[in-house]
Order: structure tokens, then sequence, then C-alpha cells
């Protein structure tokens, strides 16, 4: 079974815009749309879409916590809520005309309870058995949490993937995650320093590698992505130059499309070619990927043979 995180989901409420935003002014949209919204949830979304099972994860709470969890169950995907007593789950607002302007939301605190809560779920977790930490944490919660789970669950063979930033990212190498996955921009971040080219992004990502992560893959927007993996080789995925409709979940959508080809096939090759597809399939709906889809951006990625793999 696959399991997904997200600590802080969202209703996303979408309106789209026939011009610029006019500050200081009443604008009215021309239509609008509700999505949820959340890294892990993502995730398990795109994963239904290629018929792998996962079980949703996370914090909730108020009437957006209930329209989350009964959005995702209409979809058929499994959650385990942890529901919490104050506050309400965030509603992100989401404008979107000739630019697009996000307002998101705190979201609620997340007490002491709750993440003693999870780790008690996740106890149950079996060998074999997939972890998908995906996206922030509220401020209530400490940097070292996605650490603290994998720490406990470092005794099983349980694969982890996790998508996080700065700190939250970096606390978790010394326990040897299967996947992480920085977007170049976040690769600068890690490393404070501005990456001028793929030299210099393998050897940041090498660098995360041997700090303990397994894998490590770079998505990069327009340009593919790049994997360098636990057996000394460097996959490089050329896109095919799609124009993007829609960013939001793109990199959801290719963690997604990774887990299925090297769940699926037990290859890096597939694994990318899955992710390249799902991400493209993403970037341009104006949601998130389908099946019907992501199967012809396959199509389309593997009669172009846009893999190259070299050693490290």
């Amino acid at each position: 079974m696959v399991y997904t995180i997200t600590f802080n989901p969202s209703v996303d409420y979408v309106m789209n815009l026939d011009k610029a935003l006019d500050f200081g002014k009443t604008n009215r949209s021309v239509s609008e749309y509700v999505a949820m919204g959340g890294k892990g949830i993502n995730v398990s979304l795109v994963l239904s879409e290629l018929n792998i099972k996962s079980t949703a994860l996370s914090f909730v709470a108020g009437f957006t916590g209930d329209e989350i969890e009964k959005r995702l169950n209409k979809k058929g995907i499994c959650t385990d809520f942890i529901k919490l007593n104050e506050g309400m789950s965030r509603i992100n607002v989401k404008l979107k005309g000739e630019t697009e302007t996000e307002i998101n939301a705190a979201g609620p605190n997340i007490p002491e309870w709750a993440i003693q809560t999870l780790l008690t779920k996740l106890n149950a977790l079996s060998d074999n058995d997939v972890l998908i930490l995906a996206g922030s944490v509220p401020k209530s919660v400490s940097k070292d949490v996605y650490a603290k789970i994998l720490k406990s669950l470092s005794a099983k063979n349980i694969p982890c993937v996790v998508d996080a930033t700065g700190e939250l990212l970096l606390n978790t190498l010394s326990f040897n995650p299967f996947l992480i996955k920085p977007n170049k921009e976040e690769l600068c971040a890690l490393f404070n320093t501005e990456i001028k080219s793929d030299e210099e992004i393998i050897f940041y990502a090498n660098a995360l590698r041997e700090r303990g992560a397994q894998n490590v893959l770079v998505s990069l927007g327009g340009d593919g992505a790049l994997l360098v993996t636990n057996d000394n080789k460097i996959i490089t995925g050329s896109s095919l130059g799609e124009t993007p409709v829609n960013t939001v979940g793109a990199g959801d959508s290719m963690i997604a499309g990774f887990l299925y080809g090297y769940l699926t096939y037990n290859d890096y090759n597939e694994a990318m070619l899955y992710g390249l597809s799902c991400g493209a399939a993403t970037a341009v709906s104006k949601s998130l990927a389908t099946k019907e889809l992501i199967l012809n951006k396959y199509r389309e990625y593997k009669d172009a043979s846009v893999l190259e793999t070299t050693n490290l």
C-alpha cells in the first residue's frame, strides 16, 4: 500500500479573470471552480488515475476539512485523517488572469497529540509499504517532523519519498529516503548558490545523495528532469516542449508517475518516462492529469527517445 501525508491540505478556490487583476477595485471572475490542494493529496489523486491505490493521511479541521475528505472519498481515495479540535483547513484563493496570483491561508495549528496520533498510525505500516511525505508544514510544527517520521520507520523496509524544501528536507537525509525531488530553484536554495549548467545540477544532486538520499530527482520545469540514482547512473529526461496551461501539481504528478513506473517495472527508465509523462499531462491540463492523457504522453515520450543515461 502507498501512503501519502499532507500536513496542510486545502480547498483551492480558483477564479478565472479575463484581464489583469486591478488592485484596489472590484474584480469579477468569468468562471470559478473548486479543487483540493496539498502535495500529498495530489500524488494520491494521480496514482488513482494509474490504478495504484493509496491511503491519504492528513490533519483536517472544520467544514473545509470535512469537504476535503468527502471529495477524496468520492474519487475513491481511502482517507485516514486526524481531525483537529480547533481552526479549519485552509481555503486558498487562486486568481488566474494575465498573471496568476495566489493567496494561501495559514491553516490550523497542529498540536503535539495530533503528531503522536500520526506516529501511532504509521507504526501499523508493513515492510514494502511506500510512504510519501510531501509539502510544507504549518508554523506550529517543528522542521524535524519529517525526520522523526522516517526515524520511527527506520527498522522497517519502507521506501520513503520526501518532497520538501530547506531544513524540512535536509533533516531527513540521514535516514536515507528512497527518493527526494527538489526542483532547480529549490536545489539552488539548499546550497545557497546559483546553478547555471547541467553539470552543476548533477554535482549538487549528487551532493544530496552523498548526504543520504538514495535517489535524487530534480524537476526542471519545461526542460524535463534529471535523476541521479543509487546505482551511480545519471538519467536525463528531455521535455517535448509543451506549452504549460497549469503548473500547479505538475511536480506532484511527476512523483506519482515516477512511483508508478518504478513499482510496476522496477526500472528507473520506466520511472522517468512515467514521471515526465504525468508532469507534462498535468502541465497541459486545467487540473491534474487524467489516465488517458498520461498514457498518450507516455507513448509520445517513449517514441521520442527522450532519455539519456550516463555513468556518474
